[in-house]
């Protein structure tokens, strides 16, 4: 197909390739004269834009979170296109359906795109490679592509991208473009800066914290203090005279005050006088962890899994071990407080601000409005954290809602105290494990669980491998609300699954490493049922990680808890020394093995793998949140502990197992393991099983 339209309409080609991504491929005609080379824009699909100046734009279509994907998406359009990439500009797509699903979450921006975005930089590539042989009147075979440039290998001859816009625009888009080899790799695999690295540490505006537009007003917004409350009454005429204070909003179960400035605002919040009553019970974190003892001992045969025949194996055991974890419930705290940035005019909307679900934000707000989507616009800034509390929309929808009533354009802010107080926690739950064993090995498992939400899910890799497992898996409802907490599930279920693992290890007098690589072999040999999870991919991380921490070795002084978890297709074990300063606990060094695929980035790897274990060792060792009628008590950090430099490990060692296999998830799974390989540490060191977390809470006891 040749466009044969003007240079300043296009055609639009719609397809589905790859996971569902959606590409759209616009072609521009321009005449060969230099003017109008300078003019054209080769845009061969959405996510690439050569102009005749040689600039070259690649779009970054998923939110960037701090996982690295502003970086590590167009590096790989920037290996297949064939560009320098020191001279290359990226950035941050706007929602646009050509870019498919605009989601950051699950660790599957990479995984769902890694294709598709090969193919739409081969694609430019080839159409450019092309546009320079018929220029030359050269097969394309002599003509090679790579730096921003196709070079004619018979006489030298070179041609910059930009030269070959006009050209290229107007040529057949290639059906199946040839990718290169992995050992062709130029960038791939290569430790590259992140994009924005020199931007953020000049403190620049980069977040949606950052924004400023005429006109806007900041606003804060009183919400209720407690879960099970509701408005009844504002008085506002206090907060009407604090200067800089414009307008006070009410919303369905909120007070918005707008204001000059964001102190402005905070002040009119405090001097609204509201009155809140209590609408929905109260709860409290001490009547939910008594309730789940209580259902936990009840008998039920409503199995989430039933492979043989547990009772029969309790029947046969040498021994029968039993034990209770807890989790307690955990708050996003991400370094960024939410806000979010709305104008609401009329029939049109413009949203700006962090979220990780662009394309949910325009939908809600086009229902709540009756706006119509193709007149909501959806700007997604640079995030200062996410963790999936940004999964959910509400910062920005009602954003929407204020301005909306309030005609006017709104940034509304959050404090750090707003942000506790009014989070989707990860759930509290409560596991409750019995095990039979004969002297050498384990006969039969049985986990049940029970967690705030619709039911907690989830089995250990024991099923699939054990001839006799079962699974049981309760919800709990509660108005305390609850949602994705980075690695959801597996940040719950590993700590006790790997703890109790290595309870039985002792029990059965068996190395932790070497009786797990037993497990997975017998799940390659003899699976048992449904096997969700490669047997060889673990074993090349339980191999790989052993072999970085010498484990079998031991020093004076310093003690060492193994485990390893699956989750989001990829795969993670570590090895956590601690050693013991004045009776407390203080990890050392971490090693991590991780089979994630083709690693893209490896600095932006390794930085996710070190950034998710520091995470794990904060929220395994430190803070937790209760409530309290209805009140979180942690309301800010020195309540709210979190990891300090002192506590941080001195060494983390990350390794990956080399694979030409399409990439896996890599934003959470290192996370799952951390809690259950310290608390194995910390026993080896003290001889104590701690069964609940956060862990310090024994030592501060």
């Amino acid at each position: 197909m040749k466009s044969t339209i003007s240079r300043r309409s296009f055609i639009k080609v719609s397809a589905i390739a790859g996971s569902g991504m959606l590409l759209s491929f616009s072609f521009l005609r321009a005449n060969n004269d230099n003017d109008e080379a300078e003019e054209v824009t080769f845009s061969p699909n959405a996510y690439i834009k050569i102009n005749g100046d040689n600039t070259i734009v690649l779009m970054a279509p998923n939110p960037e979170i701090g996982q690295g994907v502003k970086t590590s998406l167009p590096l790989i359009i920037a290996e297949e296109l064939g560009v320098d990439w020191e001279n290359i500009k990226v950035e941050l797509a706007p929602l646009n359906s050509d870019f498919g699903r605009q989601t950051a979450g699950g660790s599957g921006s990479v995984k769902g795109r890694f294709t598709p975005l090969r193919e739409a930089g081969a694609i430019a590539r080839e159409m450019l490679t092309l546009a320079a042989a018929q220029q030359w009147n050269v097969p394309v075979a002599e003509c090679v592509a790579e730096n921003g440039a196709v070079t004619h290998t018979g006489s030298g001859k070179k041609l910059s991208y930009g030269n070959l816009a006009a050209t290229a625009a107007k040529l057949e888009v290639p059906e199946a473009p040839k990718l290169k080899a992995a050992k062709d790799y130029k960038y791939i695999g290569k430790r590259i800066m992140d994009v924005d690295a020199k931007a953020i540490t000049k403190g620049q505006p980069l977040y949606g914290i950052d924004t400023r537009k005429d006109g806007m007003l900041f606003a804060m917004v009183a919400r209720p203090p407690a879960y099970g409350k509701g408005l009844v009454k504002v008085i506002d005429d206090a907060a009407l005279k604090i200067n800089g204070v414009k307008k006070v909003i009410t919303l369905e179960n909120a007070v918005a005050v707008l204001a000059t400035s964001t102190w402005a605002a905070k002040k009119g919040r405090e001097a609204l006088d509201i009155t809140w009553e209590a609408k929905e019970p109260l709860e409290n974190t001490a009547d939910h962890i008594k309730d789940f003892e209580n259902k936990l001992n009840e008998s039920t045969q409503d199995y989430a899994r039933n492979d043989g025949d547990f009772d029969a194996s309790l029947k046969k055991a040498a021994k029968v071990l039993e034990a209770k974890y807890l989790v307690q419930t955990l708050s996003h705290a991400q370094l960024e407080p939410l806000n979010f940035y709305a104008d609401v005019s009329g029939d049109k909307a413009e949203l700006y601000g962090p979220t990780q679900r662009p394309g949910n934000v325009r939908d809600e707000v086009s229902k709540l409005l009756g706006i119509a989507p193709e007149n909501i616009t959806v700007g997604v800034p640079r995030q200062g954290g996410g963790f999936g509390r940004k999964l959910m929309i509400d910062n920005a929808v009602e954003a929407a809602l204020i301005s909306h009533k309030a005609q006017a354009p709104v940034q509304v802010q959050w404090t750090r105290e707003d942000d506790m107080q009014n989070d989707f926690y990860r759930p509290l739950a409560m596991y409750h494990y019995r095990a039979a064993i004969s002297k050498s090995d384990i006969l039969g498992w049985y986990q049940s669980a029970i967690g705030i939400g619709p039911g907690m899910r989830g089995d250990s890799y024991v099923a699939g491998i054990l001839n006799n497992y079962r699974s049981i898996g309760l919800g709990y409802e509660s108005n305390t609300p609850v949602g994705w907490w980075r690695a959801p599930g597996a940040n719950s279920l590993a700590f006790p699954a790997e703890s109790f693992l290595d309870e039985l290890c002792i029990a059965l007098k068996k190395d932790p490493v070497n009786y797990r690589i037993q497990l997975f072999e017998q799940a390659k040999a003899n699976p048992i049922g449904k096997l969700s999870y490669d047997p060889e991919k673990y074993l090349s991380v339980i191999k790989l990680v052993a072999k970085s921490a010498d484990w079998g070795k031991s020093s004076a002084g310093v003690y060492r808890g193994f485990a390893t978890w699956y989750s989001f297709g990829s795969y993670a074990a570590q090895v956590i020394d601690i050693v013991l300063e004045n009776g407390m606990p203080r990890v050392s060094k971490v090693y991590c093995a991780v089979h994630c695929g083709t690693v893209i980035n490896r600095s932006g790897a390794e930085n996710q793998v070190q950034g998710a274990i520091i995470d794990g060792i904060c929220h395994a060792m430190f803070p937790k949140v209760t409530f309290v009628n209805g009140e979180v008590q942690e309301i800010n950090f020195h309540l709210y502990n979190f990891l300090r430099m002192k506590d941080a490990p001195f060494d983390i060692d990350v390794q990956f197992v080399e694979s030409e296999e399409p990439p896996t998830g890599l934003g959470e799974p290192a996370l799952p393991p951390v809690a259950g390989a310290l608390a194995n540490a910390i026993y080896a060191a003290t001889g104590k099983r701690i069964r609940k977390l956060p862990l310090m809470d024994y030592f501060e006891a």
